[in-house]
């Protein structure tokens, strides 16, 4: 990708895109990527026109032109000193308001220099002027709104979001008073990005949204073309990638047309991240080749960030999928890009990244025969961190310190050097706990109770790491507030916690029982995992717990809570009046997890029996132990709280030698008790609503017997039926809206995955995906506070080859608002669906039966058919949710 651009045109291209045409704030967007720091000294001052007719030194206006052309290179110095020339100039001259807009711009060059008190001196003085401006006019308004946007940079640069959030709201007001609306959208971009660093992704994305439904009518622009990127990039964040992906189309577009290497550049690492998060690597590395090339040719590209952020973001995918040799060798032009970086958060950050990766890199191959040539020593390793924290401490980055030495002292527990990992972890914990910066105090005080924990330290190390998990239930925000650009995931960073601080409290000392109150704790720490998975796969805390006690919902359930931890497979027993019982064994995870897979894999294939052993392995280990308890208490229902993989399986299935679990207890799952309303559906008038696709549709092949289904179901209970082509999102919401159907069955092809998007159902028109169902099932008149009771979805099936694909099954029961979900596991017969489901509302018809034993019933009646024996047919029906 080459582009043509005349040395005029990349002035205005450079000037509009960081805002001093109006405002250096254009180029502070949602996150550090996006923001234009550029390495001093890249471009040569001869290759600019060669000089700017200055009539003498008292020509304010044409200094101040001539540093506006260095700064768009990144000739910090040079722009310094035209101006401050300029500013004493335009002192001469009494121009109060040109000389107060000059400095406000002079504070960002001090900035990219990393001359910070030079920088905060020069915004100050610029707002101190304008103070003294009388009368107020529109001219000092908009260099008033302008000079915050560029404190508002400042401080975001130093780590202080909520300030820069204050003072770009500010400017915001002003902007709206004068009627500028280019200040506004201006404004409200910087306002995204503040919030976006403060992890409120939501409010940043309704902003972004705001800003974008303003230009729609504009006319293309670079300001267009960085709002769309802002606003993809949000978009991605929040997990709507197929939306994230065409918004970023719209703006590489745009960017393309205006010929802005920068933008496009951008906007392709933008792309990359995009498509990756789709789990599409290859196409990744395709857009951040191609952003990395056409940044090298261009000289002004090249001699920013953008680059070494690109090849930040290679690295970790290389690391990711395992291509070491290709790691190695992009090592060598990272470190290279580390020289001479100015004390800036942006840098700094990636210096942290970039440490980050490497300790991702060293402890997956600590087991492997491979030796990498560039990797970084541990030495050379420190260098890099005791470097990012004095830059930090420079700027006064609190917040970057922290993480800067607590990567200190993560290198150290590496190193099992216990006394100095200790030390360096409480430094970067009491930085974060002066900020009040939660989200990163809990990943100190996890690392402590790691470094206690290897000490022997046990109990101090249950008080820590009790501490953050309280710092985890306590953010308000999704998990995703944990720095952006540092891109912790939510498997690397949080989850670890729970469970280490779960295994602790399960640990027995000196043979004896683990006390109650450690069972207790236990238990609910895992139903907050539950809770925390779910809200971070859908990118928002929309879950609100209330716990429960098992006597009050039913009496004869005892409910069961495997939890898989890195080197045993525990339970935890909870029975009606009775204190929590506890058994585990002795298991590494992926031998739990490799039972797990051969059960999934061996089941749907109905010439098969091999599922027997597995199915026989995980009876053993999660039931028989508490076959004793289940007997004497009278147990006729197991609701499981299941734990990773175990999702994509059927508890039905267990089989202890001769017989299933389903031939002797009802099954049910919840993702916790915490999460679960409970009412008796014998207490509701059954009326269904029932949809269904016969036809193939969107590549999906014909259901031939869902007629039969339908029919079914129309037989037993009152049903109102949209079959094919009246089965459309409208409809259905539209039914929903204005009638009141306790039972909500749709029949059709659907998919469940650990992806937020790619969980969905398929209407006759379109793809209902999880966001869109949450919207039509709680679609209700104000007068209609009656909730549905049950959703039943048949022929869906959990995604392919995903790992995690069972929390969307778990994730569209507890979003679509329902008491109870019956969903399926695979893509089952349509026969003998159509079976199950005649039985199934014939049983619930008779209000006698539980859901939970409805379902029993039904896949019983397949059992005993010789047809449909093999559990592929019966056994993926699952409950989740209430059971009574």
């Amino acid at each position: 990708m080459r582009f043509r651009i005349k040395r005029s045109f990349v002035l205005l291209v450079v000037l509009g895109c960081v805002g001093l045409l109006g405002s250096l704030s254009i180029s502070s967007l949602a996150k550090s990527e996006h923001t234009a720091f550029w390495t001093h000294g890249a471009v040569a001052a001869q290759e600019l026109p060669s000089e700017v007719v200055v009539s003498g030194q008292t020509d304010g206006a044409a200094l101040e032109a001539k540093g506006k052309q260095f700064y768009a290179v990144g000739e910090w110095t040079q722009a310094i000193s035209f101006w401050e020339r300029a500013t004493q100039a335009y002192a001469l001259l009494t121009d109060t308001i040109a000389q107060a807009r000059v400095l406000s711009n002079l504070a960002l060059a001090y900035q990219q220099l990393g001359n910070w008190e030079q920088a905060e001196q020069a915004i100050q003085d610029s707002l101190e002027l304008l103070k003294q401006i009388s009368p107020i006019t529109p001219q000092s308004e908009r260099v008033l709104a302008q000079a915050l946007n560029n404190q508002g940079m400042l401080q975001l640069a130093r780590g202080e979001s909520e300030a820069a959030l204050i003072t770009w709201q500010r400017a915001t007001e002003i902007y709206e008073q004068i009627g500028e609306e280019a200040g506004v959208i201006r404004s409200l971009i910087n306002q995204a990005s503040a919030f976006k660093a403060l992890g409120m992704y939501r409010r940043a994305l309704k902003l972004l949204a705001q800003v974008n439904r303003s230009l729609e009518k504009q006319p293309d622009s670079l300001s267009k073309a960085v709002a769309l990127r802002s606003y993809g990039d949000m978009l991605r964040l929040v997990g709507e990638l197929t939306q994230a992906q065409r918004v970023l189309e719209q703006s590489l577009a745009i960017a393309l047309e205006l010929e802005s290497p920068v933008d496009v550049v951008k906007t392709l690492l933008t792309l990359g991240n995009t498509v990756r998060t789709r789990g599409q690597n290859p196409k990744a590395l395709e857009f951040y080749q191609q952003g990395l090339t056409t940044c090298q040719s261009d000289r002004i590209c090249a001699a920013t960030i953008v680059p070494l952020q690109i090849n930040l973001a290679r690295l970790s995918l290389f690391i990711e999928t395992e291509q070491w040799h290709e790691a190695d060798r992009l090592l060598p032009a990272i470190q290279s890009r580390f020289n001479n970086l100015a004390s800036s958060r942006t840098n700094i950050y990636q210096q942290i990244n970039f440490v980050r990766l490497l300790l991702d890199l060293k402890s997956k191959l600590v087991a492997k025969p491979i030796k990498l040539q560039n990797a970084p020593s541990w030495q050379e390793i420190q260098t890099i961190l005791t470097d990012a924290t004095q830059k930090a401490s420079v700027i006064g980055d609190r917040r970057a310190e922290s993480y800067a030495i607590g990567l200190q002292g993560r290198v150290e527990e590496l190193l099992q050097q216990w006394a100095s990992a200790e030390q360096l972890t409480k430094q970067a914990l009491i930085l974060a706990q002066t900020l009040n910066a939660p989200e990163v105090t809990y990943l100190w005080q996890w690392q402590l109770g790691r470094i206690w924990q290897a000490r022997g330290e046990r109990q101090e190390a249950i008080a820590i790491y009790s501490d953050a998990v309280t710092i985890l239930e306590s953010l308000s925000q999704d998990l995703v507030a944990i720095d952006p650009d540092l891109q912790y995931s939510f498997r690397e960073s949080v989850e670890p916690v729970y469970r280490e601080l779960v295994s602790l409290l399960l640990q027995s000392e000196g043979g004896e029982e683990v006390a109650q109150a450690n069972l207790v704790r236990a238990r609910d720490i895992i139903e907050s995992l539950q809770i925390a998975e779910l809200n971070n796969f859908f990118r928002e805390a929309c879950l609100n717990a209330r716990p429960d006690s098992i006597d009050q919902i039913d009496p004869q359930a005892a409910v069961i809570y495997p939890i898989i931890l890195r080197d045993r497979l525990e339970v935890i027993l909870s029975l009606p009046e009775q204190p929590l019982r506890h058994y585990s064994v002795s298991l590494e995870q992926k031998k739990v997890e490799r039972a797990i897979e051969q059960l999934r894999h061996n089941i749907v294939i109905r010439s098969r029996r091999d599922f027997y052993a597995p199915a026989q392995k995980l009876y053993n280990w999660l039931i028989r132990p508490a076959l004793t308890d289940l007997t004497s208490r009278g147990i006729k229902t197991i609701v499981f709280v299941l734990d990773g993989t175990l999702r994509n399986i059927p508890m039905a299935v267990l089989h202890d030698g001769k017989h299933y679990l389903i031939e002797q207890y009802n099954v049910a799952l919840t993702p916790g008790l915490q999460l679960l309303a409970s009412r008796p559906l014998e207490q509701v008038k059954l009326k269904t609503l029932a949809a269904g696709v016969t036809l193939e549709r969107q590549g999906f092949p014909a259901l031939d017997y869902v007629n039969l289904e339908l029919k079914e179901i129309q037989e037993q209970v009152t049903s109102v039926v949209l079959l094919n082509k009246e089965f459309t999102r409208e409809a259905l919401e539209r039914q929903i809206q204005y009638s009141y159907y306790p039972v909500v069955h749709i029949a059709t092809h659907g998919q469940f995955s650990s992806n937020i998007e790619e969980t969905f159902l398929l209407a006759w028109n379109s793809r209902i995906n999880l966001n869109q169902l949450d919207r039509i099932l709680q679609t209700t008149t104000p007068t209609q506070e009656r909730a549905i009771e049950l959703l039943v979805l048949s022929a869906c099936e959990t995604a392919s080859g995903d790992r995690w694909a069972g929390l969307g099954l778990a994730g569209i029961a507890v979003r679509a608002g329902t008491r109870s979900t019956v969903g399926t596991l695979w893509s089952v017969n349509d026969k003998a669906t159509a079976e199950l489901m005649g039985q199934f509302y014939r049983d619930l018809a008779k209000k006698q039966l539980t859901k939970a034993e409805a379902v029993r019933q039904a896949q019983l009646s397949l059992l005993k058919n010789p047809a449909y024996r093999h559990p592929f047919y019966w056994a993926p029906y699952v409950l989740i949710g209430n059971w009574l």
